[in-house]
């Protein structure tokens, strides 16, 4: 059964997720770690439960879900994975991170891509990777059937859905996005945000003022 350990990072108050099943196997998506007492808080978590990381994942490669990158890939020995049309995203991150206010980012290389239809598998665990774009060009979700669970960083938050108004973000493909691909998941399933609380397909359906789909 996946487990689901959850820190929120960095000034832009992102989600950085680590999951984890009964072998002790993990998986690292969008650490969002600027400062070095993130990387300690995560590092020591990832001790603690005495894990083994063994992939690293953005669902999109926004500034601030990609700080990270470099410290869990040289710490854990692990590649980064990105879907393809994001890897343009993230190469952009070098140029814009000094004008935020931070000086000292790392940049990191992509070392193998994703796609729809993939399986992210860990230990007991497998994900199954969404193509979600809208809000970055290359998003990806990753969805688990069996613990009703999705990791779908800033595509749906709690009643509100991720900006759309960033290089390679587009209205209504991310309404598609939304439509076509997590609208058709279980009500029950767990969608764990890129900022804020989670929440569920269900409850989203039904009250989220942007996408809903009312009976």
């Amino acid at each position: 059964m996946i487990q689901v350990q959850s820190f929120t990072f960095n000034p832009f108050l992102e989600n950085t997720y680590v999951l984890y099943d009964e072998t002790g196997e993990a998986i690292v998506i969008d650490p969002g770690c600027y400062e070095n007492y993130e990387k300690e808080q995560l590092n020591t978590f990832i001790e603690d439960q005495n894990l083994t990381v063994k992939r690293l994942i953005n669902t999109h490669c926004h500034i601030d879900h990609v700080f990270g990158n470099e410290f869990v890939k040289k710490k854990y020995g692990v590649k980064l994975e990105v879907h393809l049309s994001d890897v343009e995203t993230l190469r952009a991150v070098k140029a814009y991170a000094p004008s935020y206010g931070f000086q000292h980012f790392e940049e990191s290389e992509v070392d193998s891509n994703l796609a729809e239809g993939d399986t992210v598998k860990f230990g007991n665990s497998e994900l199954k990777v969404l193509f979600v774009p809208g809000h970055a060009p290359g998003h990806i979700a990753l969805y688990s059937n069996a613990d009703n669970l999705c990791i779908n960083g800033d595509v749906l938050f709690m009643e509100s859905i991720g900006r759309t108004d960033l290089p390679g973000g587009d209205f209504d493909t991310l309404i598609k996005s939304i439509h076509e691909k997590l609208f058709t998941l279980p009500d029950e399933t767990v969608v764990y945000c890129g900022h804020g609380p989670e929440t569920t397909i269900g409850h989203e359906k039904q009250n989220n003022p942007f996408c809903a789909i009312r009976n």
